[in-house]
C-alpha cells in the first residue's frame, strides 16, 4: 500500500508515492501516442487497482490525445473517487492545433487553455498546472516575457483555477529565473520540477537536482524506466521491441532520447540486479529512484494491472549502497538533450 507524502517542502499538497501517468489513456488512434492508447473501458480496471493500491495522483496534460486524455481521466477520476480524495495534474504549453495561439506560454493561451482542461475533465479546479516546457521551449513558439507567463500563471491561481503550479524539462537557469521572477513580483512560484531522469539519463544530477533539493522544490521524474528500456522492453536493442509501444511510432521518440553508448549496458547491469534480488528490473528501476531523497512522486506509465502491481511494490525496497553503485557505475556523461534541440 502506497503512503502519503508531502510533495517537496514548499506546500501543504500530499500526494501519493507515485503518481500515474495517463499519456496512454484516451481514444485509440487519436494523437502521437494513438497507435497504443488505451480507451476508457480498458483503463477503468487500471484506475481502480490504482486506488486500491492508494495511488491517487495523476498526471495528464492537454496534449495527449488532442485531449481526449483528459476527458478519459476526468471521467474515471469522478466516478471512483469524491473530489477531495485525488490530486489531479495536467500540463499545458504544446501546440492543441494549428492556429496561431493554440499553443505556448502566452496570457492568451493559458486563460483558454486552462479553461478548456477544466471543460474536458470536467472539474472546477486543477490541483497542479504543469507547464509542459519553459516558456521558450518549444520549438516554433515565440518566445514571450516570461514575466508574461508568470503573472498569466498567477492569475489563474488567485481566480482558484488552479491551486498549485509546477514545471517541466528545461535548463536550472531559467528554472532559477522563473522563480526569481515569482519572488521579486509577488507571484505564485512553482513547487515541482517534472523533468527527465532515470538511470540512463543522469544529466539533471549536475544542477537541476541539487537546486529543487536546496529549495525544497519536488523532482517528480517522467520516464523513470527510460520509455521500457529499463523494464526489458527492448531485450537490448531497439529493433527488439516486444511491446505495442516499442514496436509502433513511439520506438522513434524512445531512440531520439536515449542514444548514450552505455544505455543498453546499464539495463543488463538493472536486470542482473533485478534476478540478484528476486525482483522485476522495472522495480530496480525505480527503487534505485525513490531512494533518492530529492525524489518525490515519480510518475509512471502502466498498460496491464500486474505492471502497476510491481510498480507498487518498488516503493518499499531498499537497496544496498554496494548495489546502488553497481548501478550507477557504468554512467557516461551524454549530450544534454536540451541543448542539442528537445528533450
Amino acid at each position: 500500500m502506497l503512503e502519503a507524502i508531502q510533495l517537496g517542502k514548499n506546500s501543504g499538497l500530499r500526494v501519493s508515492q507515485l503518481c500515474l501517468g495517463t499519456m496512454n489513456f484516451g481514444k485509440p488512434g487519436q494523437g502521437h501516442q494513438g497507435d497504443w492508447t488505451l480507451g476508457i473501458d480498458e483503463a477503468r480496471p487500471i484506475f481502480k487497482a490504482a486506488i486500491d493500491h492508494g495511488l491517487f495522483y495523476f498526471d495528464c496534460a492537454d496534449t495527449y490525445g488532442v485531449g481526449a486524455c483528459e476527458e478519459v481521466v476526468g471521467a474515471l477520476l469522478k466516478e471512483l473517487l469524491p473530489r477531495d480524495q485525488f490530486v489531479i495534474a495536467t500540463k499545458i504549453a504544446m501546440p492543441m492545433g494549428p492556429g496561431a495561439n493554440q499553443g505556448g506560454l502566452s496570457r492568451k493561451h493559458i486563460l483558454e487553455g486552462v479553461n478548456a482542461s477544466l471543460e474536458r475533465l470536467g472539474l472546477d479546479y486543477i490541483d497542479q498546472l504543469v507547464i509542459h516546457r519553459h516558456p521558450h521551449g518549444v520549438p516554433g513558439h515565440a518566445r514571450i516575457p516570461i514575466e508574461e507567463t508568470m503573472e498569466a500563471l498567477h492569475e489563474v491561481v488567485k481566480a482558484g483555477k488552479v491551486l498549485y503550479l509546477g514545471a517541466s524539462s528545461m535548463f536550472a537557469w531559467q528554472f532559477v529565473e522563473l522563480q526569481m521572477t515569482a519572488t521579486m513580483h509577488g507571484w505564485t512560484p512553482f513547487i515541482s520540477m517534472q523533468n527527465h531522469y532515470n538511470l540512463i539519463y543522469r544529466e539533471e544530477e549536475r544542477e537541476m537536482n541539487p537546486y529543487c533539493k536546496a529549495t525544497g522544490v519536488a523532482i517528480s521524474p517522467w520516464s523513470p524506466l527510460a520509455r521500457g528500456i529499463l523494464a526489458g522492453s527492448y531485450q537490448g536493442g531497439f529493433d527488439q521491441g516486444n511491446t505495442a509501444r516499442s514496436q509502433g511510432r513511439d520506438r522513434s521518440r524512445t531512440e531520439s532520447l536515449y542514444r548514450g553508448e552505455m544505455d543498453f549496458p546499464i539495463a543488463a547491469r538493472n536486470a542482473e540486479i533485478a534476478q540478484k534480488l528476486e525482483q522485476t528490473p522495472a522495480q530496480i528501476a525505480l527503487a534505485w529512484m525513490l531512494n533518492k531523497p530529492e525524489v518525490y512522486a515519480p510518475v509512471i506509465g502502466v498498460s496491464r494491472i500486474e505492471q502497476l502491481d510491481q510498480l507498487v511494490q518498488a516503493a518499499s525496497i531498499q537497496l544496498e549502497p554496494a548495489d546502488v553503485d553497481y548501478l550507477e557505475e557504468l554512467y557516461q556523461p551524454v549530450d544534454n538533450l536540451l541543448s542539442i534541440g528537445y528533450s
